[in-house]
């Protein structure tokens, strides 16, 4: 078993989660600015991207140059891991690739301290990918816990490139955001990137 064969609910049963519906998790988040040369690259890549409608392309031309972004606004706050190997438990079923992992670190050689993590909604079905994102945030915690890493919280995000679903794990609960974000909420989804509380991990 890996990631991917992960539905809501064979990872909440195997985990033992519940989940918490929230209305808005950005309720609160203000907005970071766009740079410049990001807003170009979406304004050029994105049509490009959506007439290709394949998820390596929205992968590659839509949720990297926003993740780059940010990696480029924390500097070295930040590394910026995609299509890495994340094995943490084979026998739980907590393995496979991530396409990308953001570890609150400098180091860009491995994956230290997993906070937050993106996975892209498989054809465009951002809720067929619930199973598959919270069980990457169960194994970035149960990494976390035995690298001697005390973060409290991990994040995580489902996307297709233009609309993005949060996720909070804390504990055994999963808080899921109801709504859903698209790319003219583009300072906010980055405020949120770059601000997340305590330490943070990225995977799409």
């Amino acid at each position: 078993m890996s990631y991917s064969q992960f539905t809501l609910a064979t990872v909440k049963k195997t985990f033992g989660l519940t989940t918490s519906e929230q209305r808005d998790i950005l309720a609160g988040v203000s907005k970071r600015e766009c740079s410049e040369h990001l807003a170009e690259t979406l304004l050029y890549n994105v049509p490009l991207a959506l007439s290709s409608n394949s998820e390596k392309a929205r992968s590659e031309m839509i949720i990297a140059p926003i993740l780059i972004e940010v990696k480029k606004q924390l500097q070295s706050h930040l590394s910026l891991f995609s299509g890495v190997e994340f094995d943490v438990d084979a026998e739980k079923g907590l393995t496979g690739y991530c396409d990308f992992i953001l570890s609150h670190s400098s180091e860009q050689l491995m994956v230290t301290a997993p906070v937050m993590m993106l996975v892209e909604g498989k054809n465009e079905n951002i809720k067929g990918g619930l199973g598959q994102c919270i069980a990457e945030m169960v194994a970035a915690q149960l990494f976390n816990e035995r690298e001697g890493n005390k973060i409290s919280s991990i994040y995580g995000a489902i996307t297709t490139g233009t609309n993005w679903k949060f996720l909070k794990l804390t504990g055994k609960v999963v808080e899921i955001n109801l709504n859903e974000y698209y790319l003219t909420d583009i300072e906010k989804i980055l405020k949120f990137l770059t601000e997340l509380p305590e330490t943070v991990t990225l995977e799409s």
